[in-house]
C-alpha cells in the first residue's frame, strides 16, 4: 500500500466534498498530522480523525479509493482517558475552504492523545513534538492531568499515568 501524503489526501477531500455536496470539518490527527506539524520523514498508509459529521460516509469513500481511515466524532471516546477539556476550542486550521476545513491539534493535545495510546510509535511522535515545539514536561502533567480529571474512573487510568510519568521524565531528562 503507497504512503499517504497529505496533497493526495486533501485532493481526495476535495474531490469527496464536489461529489456529493457534505461538508468536511476534519480534526486531523496521527501520522498525516505529525507530518503537518512538520516532520518530514514520519510515513503513514491511514488517515486518523475526528470528523463533526458523516462519518460513515467519508470513510466509504477513502476505502473505496484504498485508503484506510479511522474516524469517529468524538476523540475523547477512542480512549478510556478522556481528551483535556476545550481541545477543539486550541486547535489550528490547516486547511480552510468552502466546504472543507482540516485542523491540528495544539501541540500539548496531540502528545496527550499520543500517550493515551502510548505505542513505541506514538511515544515517539510525542517526544518529536515535545521537542519541535518546546513542550515542557510541566505542560504535559497539566494536560494529562485535565484529561484524567474528565475521564471515568478506570483503573486503565492508573497505566495512562504511569506513561505520563515515564514520558515527562523523560523529557526532563533530554532538557538537561
Amino acid at each position: 500500500m503507497p504512503t499517504l501524503t497529505l496533497d493526495r489526501l486533501t485532493a481526495l477531500l476535495r474531490q469527496y466534498t464536489v461529489q456529493t455536496g457534505h461538508p468536511i470539518d476534519l480534526l486531523l490527527i496521527g501520522g498525516l498530522a505529525i507530518a503537518a506539524y512538520g516532520h518530514a520523514s514520519r510515513a503513514t498508509i491511514d488517515i486518523d480523525g475526528e470528523l463533526r459529521e458523516g462519518v460513515r460516509l467519508l470513510k466509504e469513500f477513502l476505502s473505496d479509493h484504498g485508503i484506510p481511515a479511522n474516524l469517529g466524532q468524538s476523540l475523547s471516546g477512542w480512549s478510556v482517558v478522556a481528551m483535556p477539556p476545550g481541545y477543539r476550542d486550541r486547535t489550528t486550521t490547516l486547511i480552510d475552504e468552502p466546504k472543507l476545513r482540516v485542523t491540528l491539534l495544539a501541540p500539548v493535545d496531540f502528545i496527550v492523545a499520543k500517550l493515551r495510546r502510548g505505542t513505541d510509535e506514538d511515544l515517539e511522535d510525542a517526544a518529536w513534538m515535545a521537542a519541535r515545539y518546546q513542550v515542557t514536561a510541566q505542560q504535559v502533567r497539566a494536560s494529562a492531568e485535565a484529561a484524567l480529571a474528565a475521564s471515568l474512573e478506570d483503573t486503565a487510568l492508573l497505566l495512562f499515568e504511569r506513561t505520563v510519568d515515564r514520558f515527562c521524565q523523560n523529557l526532563t531528562s533530554t532538557d538537561r
